[in-house]
């Protein structure tokens, strides 16, 4: 390994790491706060589940953080050694641009190899993990689930139609004011419950929420027009099935691309189809995004000068945030065909204009 190749890799390593920090300070720790604030606040989860939650929203920013970071970081190195005429001694001592850029080359296949790991078992992992603490919160303290004075529709619902619970307050290990709609599917009906005081328990085994209510009130409209009315100064138990956190993996982010490969053999639905294959594919194509950034970012680098290090900043958000647009895009098309290739033509597009900026910077 030459002199050169530990000066520019280290430079490389240590701006890459640096720059992730950053990102993830600004544009994920907002965003992170957002989320846990519920949790802390509201539902009052305690410090352990938190960290834990912390510790498996984390990665899921890696996935962008870290090709953003490198790309940031190689347009700052080259542009200090451009605006320090040190390429140019390199160049003068015989040693070439592909020669000199070869450690970020080897820099951006080791990060892309890593970044595929990460993309296809560490943030699905990741993501059906959370989902699942938030239902231990559930479990652990179900008054949490409810804010007084917001509905809150996190319940099963499928055949048996929409459920909605309202809250006015709470008191102690009792709820005020309890309301519950149910918007039966498509026999049609509706029942509404309300009760003064209401206590709730998880029924973790079978998923379900055990309400005993006191003065209640029950209205029950039939299909075919009549309503039943009935009073109860105590009644228990009124049963509400939770939303499975695991039914939600069905969700093409939280899926193992072996569950999204299993499932694309069953899936008819050409939509649902496009959705499954662009999520795989995205996961194969993001992973590359390092080493499609190294052929971009040195010549583009050389560009910049040393008093002009906000230009490298604002390029590289604007060539990072073209690239991950593009999964918004990838989504929208009705053919996996066209999803694939959308998918793909950012790395492509790089590694084309970069060996082109590289053959002009030769000649420069």
């Amino acid at each position: 390994m030459r002199i050169s190749d530990r000066y520019i890799g280290k430079q490389v390593l240590m701006g890459t790491l640096y720059a992730v920090l950053v990102l993830g300070l600004v544009l994920v720790l907002g965003n992170l706060f957002k989320k846990l604030q519920p949790l802390l606040v509201e539902q009052r989860a305690p410090l352990e589940l938190v960290l834990r939650f912390v510790a498996n929203v984390l990665p899921l920013s890696l996935m962008y953080t870290v090709p953003w970071g490198f790309l940031t970081a190689v347009l700052l190195v080259f542009g200090r050694l451009s605006a320090g005429h040190e390429i140019t001694g390199f160049r003068v001592a015989g040693v070439s641009l592909v020669r000199l850029a070869a450690p970020v080359f080897a820099i951006g296949a080791l990060l892309s190899a890593g970044s595929l790991w990460l993309n296809t078992q560490l943030v699905p992992r990741s993501k059906a993990i959370t989902l699942e603490l938030v239902y231990e919160q559930a479990a652990r303290d179900p008054k949490s689930m409810l804010k007084p004075g917001v509905v809150q529709g996190n319940f099963k619902g499928g055949a048996e139609g929409v459920q909605k619970v309202l809250i006015e307050d709470r008191s102690g290990e009792w709820v005020e004011g309890f309301h519950y709609h149910q918007l039966n599917g498509e026999g049609g009906g509706r029942t509404y419950v309300h009760a003064a005081r209401a206590a709730l328990e998880v029924d973790d085994a079978n998923r379900q929420l055990r309400i005993k209510l006191e003065d209640a009130f029950f209205e029950n409209h039939r299909p075919d027009g009549r309503v039943e009315l009935a009073f109860a100064g105590m009644a228990e138990p009124l049963l509400i099935d939770l939303k499975d956190p695991r039914s939600r993996r069905q969700r093409p982010s939280s899926m193992t691309s072996t569950e999204i490969r299993a499932q694309l053999d069953e899936e008819t639905d050409s939509e649902k189809r496009v959705r499954l294959h662009a999520e795989l594919v995205k996961r194969h194509s993001f992973s590359l995004a390092c080493l499609a950034f190294a052929f971009i970012a040195v010549p583009l680098g050389l560009n910049s000068r040393r008093r002009e290090s906000s230009n490298g900043l604002i390029l590289s958000l604007l060539i990072g945030t073209g690239y991950f647009l593009v999964t918004v895009l990838a989504q929208q098309f009705p053919s996996e065909a066209v999803a694939t290739a959308v998918l793909w033509s950012p790395n492509i597009i790089c590694a084309a204009l970069g060996v082109w900026l590289f053959r002009r910077a030769r000649f420069r």
